[in-house]
């Protein structure tokens, strides 16, 4: 596996940080927390769309944080479970492997 492709996965479990702060952050540090997963979030996504496609990047970057964040509010938060959002977000993640297994792998920057 590419690192690069790893840094997008961290870069997703970011933004289901960020996302999960924006809602539940109570304190101070809790939203300093939920500003630094935003910076590292962010900050990974650039570096990354700077070396690989930004499309397949920004796509799996939004389906990962989008799939993570319906598991986290059920798993920690309280939101009630679906198998309905749980297919759904299988098929979602199902789109995202395609889409990455389909797109050249050649690096940007070096283009």
């Amino acid at each position: 596996m590419n690192t690069k492709w790893l840094l997008v996965l961290i870069a997703g479990f970011f933004e289901v940080g960020w996302a999960a702060g924006l809602k539940h952050a109570d304190s101070l540090f809790e939203w300093l927390l939920t500003v630094l997963s935003i910076a590292l979030s962010f900050g990974l996504l650039i570096y990354c769309s700077s070396h690989l496609p930004a499309a397949t990047v920004y796509a799996s970057f939004v389906g990962l944080g989008t799939a993570g964040t319906v598991l986290l509010d059920m798993a920690v938060f309280g939101e009630p479970f679906s198998w309905v959002k749980v297919i759904l977000v299988a098929v979602l993640l199902v789109g995202i492997i395609g889409l990455k297994s389909v797109t050249a792998e050649k690096d940007v920057a070096a283009s």
